[in-house]
């Protein structure tokens, strides 16, 4: 049985247009990866804010203001997308913009703290709009029986990109520290490497990736609108409407759930790591390395097992892996113990990742797939904020117990689980084939 089969992918899709697609998982993973996960993150709250108590609470806060413009943004953008059969063209202009933005990171010094806010509030809302971007582009490539392998194959691909980008930055940390050079001297270069593998590999997505969607003008009343405000218009149809898909409301729940406490994974590790078990740069940044190797592993082997189990069930057992992660991280006295959470981390990052991408793709109905990631995308930026801050905060009020706030971050998996158990997944596919 071939590894990647053509019978996987829709009627007139080449494998080279999927691997145009995955090529943008690709680009973007470095900029989560290196800036939000394994090195901007806490060069922002040792270098940036000084160390300052507050310090990891505005990092969080950072991050919740850039997901709030996005979640107040997205579902428009996404509606507008659909309505103008433009997905590529705004995937193109968010890729400039994100690229731009961690470029201008390279700046950032020691107390730069409003450069650096403005600086990761637009490169974090630019990357958010492209991860929605690429994501609708799913159900156009693969087939619904093999959603989730295909969106496996674009997630791990694109952890390869992740261990690329920090790969090379790791590689040159290390060089720069063997000089003696301070984090200010490194970090930017980092960001440079960052910037310019996702803006090289994008290109390959925007060559190969097609844009198959057909414009669909929207008109209220006698006069019409047009842009914004018809996608608004549109949007508020398909919220009235979505008593018809409560599955996807559900899943949107779930979702907003999980993907919390996906977010305090990806924003704050690097920080647990050097605040409670004393890592160092470089030990964070193998380490986040060897959860970028277990998450592809785990995006690709579990795409295929969520389309022979059942994405819900896939879905489960990755979240009950998520809490099994956070208890070993809370009960961690030692590195070893720290690293295999942090594997069990990768495996269901990937997986867990993919699997709610694919049953987006499998509960959106065909001309509405720009306005339905774009409510996921809204779900997924709420997840942003809310995990995060109720990290930061809880570190605060424990006076910072970093601990306690990962054992906090356990009850987000737990409350995911729950939400999940009211979905039907043949039902809610079904009322999207209804509606398209």
């Amino acid at each position: 049985m071939a590894l990647f089969p053509q019978d996987a992918l829709n009627s007139g899709v080449r494998k080279r247009e999927v691997f145009g697609w995955a090529m943008y998982d690709f680009a973007n993973s470095g900029y989560t990866t290196v800036v939000l996960t394994a090195v901007f993150n806490s060069y922002f709250v040792g270098v940036v804010a000084k160390d300052a108590a507050w310090a990891t609470l505005a990092w969080t806060l950072t991050l919740a203001l850039s997901s709030l413009i996005v979640m107040v943004a997205m579902p428009a953008i996404g509606a507008f997308a659909d309505m103008r059969a433009s997905k590529k063209k705004i995937l193109v202009l968010a890729t400039v913009g994100c690229v731009a933005a961690t470029l201008l990171l390279a700046t950032v010094g020691r107390g730069d703290l409003a450069l650096a806010v403005v600086l990761i509030v637009l490169s974090n809302t630019f990357y958010s709009i492209g991860e929605s971007m690429t994501a609708s582009f799913l159900p156009e490539l693969a087939r619904p029986d093999a959603m989730g392998r295909v969106s496996g194959w674009g997630w791990s691909f694109g952890y390869l990109g992740g261990m690329l980008s920090l790969g090379l930055s790791l590689a040159y940390v290390l060089s720069a520290q063997a000089r003696g050079e301070p984090a200010t001297s490194f970090v930017p270069v980092t960001m440079l490497i960052t910037a310019g593998v996702y803006g090289l590999a994008a290109v390959v997505t925007f060559v190969l990736l097609r844009e198959r969607a057909v414009a669909q003008p929207y008109q209220a009343g006698s006069g019409g609108v047009s842009g914004f405000a018809a996608s608004w218009q549109r949007l508020k149809t398909t919220v009235r409407a979505s008593k018809n898909f409560s599955d996807f409301r559900w899943l949107l729940a779930c979702g907003a759930c999980y993907q919390a406490g996906i977010s305090v994974v990806i924003a704050l590790a690097a920080i647990y790591a050097e605040q409670t078990l004393g890592f160092k740069q470089a030990d964070t940044m193998a380490l986040i390395f060897l959860v970028n190797i277990a998450a592809a592993l785990g995006a690709f082997a579990f795409g295929y097992g969520q389309d022979r189990m059942g994405h819900k069930l896939a879905l489960g057992v990755t979240l009950a892996g998520w809490v099994v992660m956070t208890v070993l991280a809370a009960l961690a006295q030692t590195a070893t113990l720290f690293w295999v959470a942090a594997v069990i981390a990768g495996l269901c990052m990937g997986s867990s990742q993919s699997a709610g991408r694919a049953m987006v793709g499998l509960f959106a109905p065909q001309k509405q797939l720009g306005e339905f990631f774009g409510l996921w995308t809204f779900a997924t930026r709420l997840a942003a904020i809310v995990g995060p801050i109720t990290y930061g905060l809880v570190t605060v009020l424990t006076a910072g117990n970093h601990r306690i706030a990962i054992v906090s971050t356990a009850l987000f998996f737990l409350l995911g689980l729950l939400l999940l158990a009211p979905i039907n997944v043949g039902r809610g596919a079904q009322a999207a084939r209804e509606a398209a």
